[in-house]
């Protein structure tokens, strides 16, 4: 094993080693011993994948297995690794974001009873996504896969004293194992008809695949593939009908709310899908059911959070609506358009998460919208980091988020693939809400009204408390003032604005048009992906010039300039729109019933069927017949034997010749 083999060993084990020491030893290092070993380990991991990128950049690739686990006839179980520039591109994000996250986490966590289980938790939520990401075959994904949602269970339901919690965390348990099932039909469906789980080798048979229909369904075997491989996606990335475990995810701390939302697990399908597009560009099919889901998702998940009052959720529903944007342009082959946006979105998105929970941290644990305003002067670096990050996430020209998302909306609508239209229609509409919700937010927190230090008792249970503890103080006390928060808080603030606002500009030209993916990504001839795009790039300054005259961006200053109207200068417009609409509000507010359809067909379903089960199976079949029954029939023969047991002898004695004479009458008959 080479020197640089051994340093992609440690990206992931670095802090898999610091999460075995602070879960199994967390009570003997103490507080300060569990998160110095898990920074010490992703930080290990981050500088590795430094010197990783910089040899990846030198022209230095990897593709080879570490160990084999099994071997079964020509099907090799493999633990493999492939370095290539979109792994070593997630191995950046996932570390640098995890780094900051743990760090956070030491102000955020401090007074919580389970500190060194929480840093146990992050770090091996850490390796799992590494893993996922630096694997080579499909063996090595599906465990990264399943470790993640595994551990996010964990973390989701981390103050499991709370009913809510236990319910959120299930939710995403079980919502994750209906994606689950269809991506490991696709990867059955991999091993049955390519003989292989090696990414290589499967891709190397893609053009034979395409070929092939299953069985005499008549179905074309790369479309079935590809579709099963995304409803994987479906769960993982939260897309329509199964996004609904995401929000619910905001029961957990907030760190981890963070590190699922913007650097692992959500992004996992988006991953995949660009590494898998070798298969996915033969099937056209496949490519406008993945638009269409995503486009679907764009906009009617960014509805949702305009009527949010938690600051959790809105950005919560802000994560699901960018998923989307990622999808529609995994189905219009820009996939590197979707990664890039993948990049840019970790860095603001964990800056606006975590300068969520330093507000709910200055506002005593009240994540209620309501409860705010005029934090902007307590909290001067939370409120200029958030505005940063908002201006990223609406796609503010020169900021990070509009190089990724406008390069998005220019592939869809050079699209000509079935479902293009509609996504268009989506994701230009959505440029609109996004920065609707998105400043809703910022003014309702940082500007207007000061409205904390009161009793709010109409607001009660319109959200969530961050605190496991049912009788903890919320909110702030009359006369008291919102505070900044730790330097531990704030510095990962800082650190992820940066890259919020500068890392968009810096690396466009490489990522989408400068070949950087190189052969980790291929776009199909006969798919437009971002080639127009590039034809009329002129650099990053002339694109975010040209882009102060385009739709969106007009769009987008309309819904800024709609909110402050709405919510600073004349706030009583909202109650108003909601009272006249009732019935829309109704809906956004109930999440366009898919909970309750879940609960009454699916969970209901469950449960009648549970019933059927027990009353039917085990109570009439198993105790009634098989035990019960049993028993019965035992005690009805004894009850007709016993009439013979009288204990006088002669009766016995008399029935023993009886006995005899019939045996003997019987016995001469025969002969």
């Amino acid at each position: 094993m080479t020197d640089m083999q051994k340093l992609y060993l440690l990206v992931p084990l670095a802090p898999l080693a610091g999460s075995i020491i602070a879960g199994l030893f967390g009570k003997a290092i103490g507080r300060t011993g569990a998160h110095v070993v898990t920074i010490l380990g992703v930080l290990i991991a981050f500088v590795a994948s430094v010197v990783i990128y910089q040899d990846v950049q030198a022209g230095n690739v990897f593709d080879g297995p570490v160990y084999t686990w099994m071997q079964s006839g020509n099907l090799s179980f493999e633990i493999g690794f492939l370095i290539d520039p979109l792994t070593v591109m997630m191995m950046l994000v996932v570390t640098f974001v995890s780094l900051m996250v743990h760090i956070y986490t030491i102000g955020y966590m401090h007074d919580d009873p389970g500190y060194q289980r929480f840093f146990s938790y992050i770090s091996l939520f850490t390796f799992s996504m590494l893993m996922l990401v630096m694997s080579n075959n499909f063996l090595q994904l599906f465990f990264g896969w399943e470790a993640v949602g595994l551990v996010s269970y964990l973390l989701i339901g981390f103050w499991y004293e709370r009913p809510t919690a236990i319910y959120a965390n299930l939710k995403a348990f079980l919502v994750n194992r209906v994606g689950d099932l269809g991506f490991l039909l696709g990867i059955g469906l991999i091993a049955a008809y390519a003989g292989s789980l090696n990414y290589a080798e499967v891709f190397a048979q893609a053009e034979h695949l395409a070929t092939l229909q299953m069985g005499e369904t008549g179905w074309a075997l790369i479309t079935a593939i590809c579709i099963c491989l995304f409803i994987g996606a479906m769960g993982k990335s939260a897309q329509v009908p199964l996004h609904v475990w995401l929000p619910d995810s905001m029961e957990g701390p907030t760190p981890i709310s963070a590190l699922i939302h913007a650097a692992t697990m959500v992004t996992a399908g988006i991953f995949m899908v660009a590494r898998m597009s070798p298969l996915f560009e033969l099937s056209d099919v496949a490519l406008s059911f993945v638009l269409v889901i995503g486009a679907t998702t764009a906009l009617f998940m960014g509805f949702l959070g305009i009527v949010q009052n938690d600051i959790k959720r809105v950005v919560a529903y802000s994560t699901l609506s960018q998923l989307g944007y990622m999808t529609v342009a995994l189905g219009v082959s820009a996939y590197s358009g979707a990664v890039f946006h993948l990049m840019t979105h970790a860095f603001f998105k964990a800056l606006l998460f975590l300068a969520a929970g330093s507000v709910i941290i200055g506002m005593h644990h009240d994540q209620d919208m309501r409860n705010m305003g005029g934090l902007w002067k307590y909290m001067p670096i939370t409120w200029f980091t958030s505005l940063l990050g908002s201006l990223a996430l609406i796609g503010f020209p020169f900021f990070s988020g509009f190089y990724s998302k406008d390069s998005i909306i220019e592939a869809v609508h050079a699209a000509t693939i079935p479902g293009a239209g509609y996504a268009l229609f989506c994701v230009t509409l959505g440029v609109f809400v996004t920065a609707f919700y998105s400043f809703r937010m910022y003014f309702m927190v940082f500007h207007g009204q000061e409205r904390f230090g009161k009793n709010h008792h109409d607001h009660h249970g319109d959200h969530d408390d961050e605190e496991p503890s049912s009788d903890h103080h919320h909110g702030l006390a009359p006369g008291q003032k919102p505070h900044e928060t730790p330097w531990v808080v704030t510095a990962p603030l800082v650190l992820l604005a940066i890259p919020s606002v500068l890392i968009g500009y810096f690396t466009i030209d490489s990522m989408l048009f400068g070949g950087w993916f190189g052969n980790a990504i291929h776009v199909a001839a006969n798919h437009v992906g971002l080639s127009q795009l590039e034809a009329n790039f002129h650099g990053p300054a002339a694109m975010a010039l040209h882009g102060l005259q385009t739709a969106p961006f007009w769009l987008a200053l309309a819904g800024v300039a709609l909110a402050w109207f709405f919510y600073i200068k004349r706030p009583d417009i909202p109650a108003a729109i909601q009272r006249r609409f009732q019935a829309v509000h109704t809906v956004l507010e109930n999440k366009y019933y898919f909970d309750r359809f879940n609960e009454i067909v699916f969970a209901g379903g469950a449960r009648l069927l549970g019933d059927g089960l027990w009353k039917v199976g085990d109570r009439a079949l198993i105790d009634g017949a098989a035990v019960n029954g049993t028993a019965r029939v035992i005690g009805w023969v004894a009850q007709i034997t016993r009439l013979v047991q009288t204990g006088h002898l002669y009766q016995y004695a008399f029935a023993m010749i009886i006995g005899v004479f019939v045996l003997l009458t019987f016995w001469f008959n025969l002969g």
